[in-house]
């Protein structure tokens, strides 16, 4: 197979938005990850002053973001034309009492084109660059997720819909291939090497209901997980945020349980098993699957959390799953309070070089243990840090 070469994808990319938007001008909704900072950057130097970025303060960004990544591209070498749009009330508004995870992702995305559409007819422009890529594709076209950015390829029209024509430059790629151009281009490291972060934010990361306590609680745990596991350097780490609302106990519970006690070696009165009310998305074939949540506490004889190897974990995982095929995650306790609260927060890290599959970091648990104490410190309504030991498949990445 031929190498990828980022200077020709460049030249190619920059005359096709040339010839594409003619002198009309075009919008382009830039989040500060790599996808779309690549597009508008391309676009800049294909259009110029044509070209009108903005960054949508969705109110699912983390603390401070859209500032800061609005800053950051307007400065040299990039010097895009930056605009905030602050329409963080209308998003929470319109994201009320729903709990399913496609539901919520549907309403993103039509609640994000409706505000595209509306910005593109103040400002005059009827093109809209975007930065879908190749993965997006797949998983929304095999059902796993609907990713918000995915239009066209599943029959959506949006300029019938929205009033404007979409402009994909990097579609044909994968992540790694836009980090090259993104590079090529000098993108400041920041935002080149910057971790993926979901087109709905940290929506997806609100499992089940979104409320404003819940998703301020969010952005706490996310500023540590972030802080602490970067060093270990995986593909992608973050916190997601659960109800802690569990199910009655039934069978399956049970043979978990059972599974669990007997690969751990523990005795059975050491180990706990919870399943969650709310579910989290699974890939199986290829296809989505809305899936149960469990989650494992082991102790040893006097009280303290049993530090069982990830590996060991990842293992169990795939063992439990495979019985039970309903599940689609598994978490294992890092710590928690003696009070119950309402939420419990699930740390992830993976390794991955495509995102179709991924893998669980192994992340050493000096710096789970560290982590997790410092979100119940700084997150009085959370009772439980847990790790998230599902690899993909038969998990997705984010919980949602």
């Amino acid at each position: 197979m031929k190498e990828f070469d980022p200077e020709s994808f460049v030249e190619q990319q920059t005359k096709a938005i040339k010839k594409a938007v003619g002198g009309e001008q075009a919008l382009i909704a830039v989040s500060g990850g790599v996808d779309s900072t690549t597009c508008a950057v391309l676009s800049h130097r294909a259009m110029g002053e044509n070209l009108l970025c903005v960054i949508i303060d969705t109110a699912f960004m983390r603390e401070g973001e859209p500032e800061r990544v609005a800053h950051i591209l307007s400065l040299p070498p990039l010097n895009l034309p930056m605009k905030v749009l602050k329409v963080q009330e209308r998003f929470l508004r319109e994201m009320k009492g729903l709990r399913d995870a496609e539901e919520k992702r549907k309403k993103f995305r039509e609640t994000f084109y409706r505000v595209l559409s509306e910005t593109a007819e103040n400002e005059d422009c009827r093109f809209l660059v975007q930065g879908t890529i190749q993965a997006d594709i797949v998983e929304t076209k095999g059902g796993v997720k609907t990713q918000h950015n995915v239009l066209a390829q599943i029959g959506i029209s949006p300029k019938e819909l929205y009033g404007f024509q979409v402009i994909e430059p990097v579609v044909s790629l994968y992540k790694e291939e836009v980090r090259k151009v993104a590079r090529y281009l000098k993108i400041p490291e920041a935002l080149s090497e910057r971790q993926p972060f979901p087109g709905p934010g940290l929506s997806v990361r609100v499992v089940g209901e979104i409320r404003k306590d819940k998703l301020e609680t969010l952005k706490k745990a996310t500023a540590i997980a972030e802080q602490k596991f970067a060093r270990h350097s995986p593909s992608q780490y973050f916190a997601a945020i659960i109800d802690n609302v569990e199910k009655p106990p039934d069978h399956f519970l049970v043979h978990i349980q059972e599974v669990a006690t007997r690969f751990l070696r523990v005795p059975k009165r050491h180990l706990h098993v919870k399943v969650f009310e709310d579910k989290a998305t699974g890939v199986e074939g290829g296809k989505r699957r809305y899936g149960e949540i469990a989650a494992i506490t082991a102790r040893t004889p006097d009280r303290q959390v049993h530090q069982a190897p990830i590996k060991d974990l990842v293992t169990l995982q795939i063992k439990i799953i495979t019985e039970n095929p309903q599940f689609t995650r598994i978490l294992y306790t890092i710590k928690e309070t003696s009070e119950k609260q309402p939420y419990v927060i699930s740390l992830r890290a993976i390794q991955t070089r495509d995102f179709l599959t991924a893998e669980v970091s192994q992340i050493p648990w000096t710096t789970l243990s560290e982590t997790a104490e410092t979100i119940l410190e700084n997150c009085p309504n959370v009772s439980s840090v847990y790790y998230d030991v599902t690899t993909k498949p038969p998990a997705t990445i984010e919980m949602e």
